[in-house]
């Protein structure tokens, strides 16, 4: 039985494995080592574990089938399963997902279900073990066809979302603008154009964040939390 522990179990033997945004591995490949990009990593452990092709561009081929978080969204919205992320992170080998948005990447890593993740995080770190708490998610994800076992109920620290005024994205709330002055005159300085120093977050500074986190290896997501802002010199 395809199980959520067997894709932790087929996930963790891979920490220390390099990344590459935009990377391929094909899904039927048992022998990959990557590089892994984080939607790639996710779905060929989905395949390995239960021959299940999930966020992905096609479900015929495992051999062409291409992962991307934006399928991960689209094969969630009509396949199926949504849950709570504070339920995916009591779930061994949920996944949790946070969507693209127009111009970036987003997200996807697996739960261990004490609160923590695995999942191939960026260049300067490769595949890694992380954690849910402090981070920004839209979905947790049963896949279809795999087994979980119940969930742990966890303490809310354990899956709690950013604070407010410790993210900084498009439409986010509880920004501060000579913080976001000071996110773009850091990004200036390092050689990225993020249009004038106004403190509003608007696309153009978005854009100046994604080419500053594609360069030095971060999520390239477009926002600035913690690990963006620690990169640029700065703290939220």
């Amino acid at each position: 039985m395809a199980t959520g522990s067997r894709c932790l179990e087929l996930a963790i033997p891979h920490i220390g494995e390099r990344y590459v945004l935009g990377a391929f591995v094909a899904k039927n490949n048992s022998n990959s080592t990557g590089p892994w990009d984080c939607a790639e990593f996710i779905s060929w452990c989905i395949f390995q574990a239960g021959q299940i092709l999930y966020g992905v561009d096609q479900h015929s081929n495992p051999a062409t089938a291409d992962a991307y978080t934006g399928y991960f969204r689209e094969d969630l919205e009509e396949m199926g399963e949504e849950i709570s992320v504070a339920e995916a992170g009591g779930i061994v080998g949920a996944v949790v997902l946070r969507f693209p948005r127009p111009g970036a990447m987003g997200h996807v890593v697996f739960s261990d279900g004490g609160g923590g993740t695995v999942e191939a995080m960026g260049s300067a770190f490769g595949v890694r073990r992380g954690s849910l708490a402090g981070r920004r998610w839209d979905a947790g994800i049963r896949v279809p066809g795999i087994h979980y076992e119940s969930g742990v109920k966890l303490p809310v620290a354990k899956v709690a979302p950013p604070k407010a005024g410790t993210l900084y994205h498009l439409d986010a709330g509880g920004m501060k603008k000579a913080k976001v002055i000071a996110i773009q005159n850091a990004l200036l300085a390092k050689g990225f154009h993020p249009g004038p120093s106004d403190g509003i977050y608007g696309a153009k500074t978005m854009a100046a964040v994604i080419s500053f986190q594609a360069a030095v290896g971060l999520i390239v997501d477009g926002e600035v939390g913690p690990q963006t802002a620690k990169a640029l010199g700065l703290k939220l």
